[in-house]
């Protein structure tokens, strides 16, 4: 039997190439071979391709969903009518604060709800499950509240662009700059900008048909 850090070995190892590569692009054997594993684990510990993926992207989206309800829980419990900025600060809070831009981490992590976006794999878009599916039903429903003029495809459609911008940011932050160059001071401005254009965006009038 494998020895149980294997598991661990290949969920790092998938993390980084799907996040380079994009799954047609990654092979199992392009995984085993950076994870130091036998072909074979992948099916194993995993079962398959897709739902190793499924497995990767859930270990890093889950501590920003958590993150996320947390912050919609507090934000709640003080009034039940938040604001358009409040609803944004909680929802892409923790994707700042779970994606540092001076983190390795972080960055793989931002490339990786970037590829998800652009990827065409069908694999790419199937891996939600129930979890994933309540924080984005319970933001939505605020944010439906907060902007009662805009459809549900629209409204769904800018909370993707939240996503979308801030994986975006971290990425090119962390690209342009090495991590020693990143300061505290630097990441919490970022963070503002994007939440007073992101507020803004989200604020727009619903577009005419």
């Amino acid at each position: 039997m494998a020895p149980p850090e294997t598991r661990t070995q290949i969920l790092d190892a998938a993390e980084r190439l799907f996040a380079e590569r994009g799954f047609r692009g990654t092979s199992v054997r392009a995984i085993t071979d950076l994870a130091g594993a036998n072909l074979a684990a992948v099916g194993y510990h995993f079962g398959s391709k897709a739902e190793l993926l499924a497995q990767v992207v859930r270990r890093v989206i889950e501590p920003i969903n958590a993150a996320q309800c947390a912050e919609l829980d507090r934000l709640l419990a003080r009034t039940p009518d938040p604001t358009v900025t409040e609803l944004v600060e909680a929802f892409a809070g923790p994707l700042f604060d779970e994606t540092p831009a001076g983190d390795e981490g972080g960055a793989r992590t931002s490339r990786l709800i970037v590829m998800i976006f652009g990827d065409p794999a069908e694999e790419m878009r199937n891996w939600t499950g129930p979890a994933e599916e309540t924080v984005r039903d319970r933001y939505l429903a605020a944010f439906a509240r907060a902007l009662p003029g805009l459809s549900p495809e629209e409204l769904w459609f800018r909370m993707r662009g939240i996503l979308a911008v801030t994986a975006v940011d971290r990425v090119e932050v962390y690209n342009r700059c090495p991590p020693a160059c990143v300061s505290p001071v630097a990441g919490e401005a970022t963070q503002r900008w994007a939440i007073t254009f992101l507020a803004a965006a989200m604020s727009a009038p619903p577009t005419e048909t």
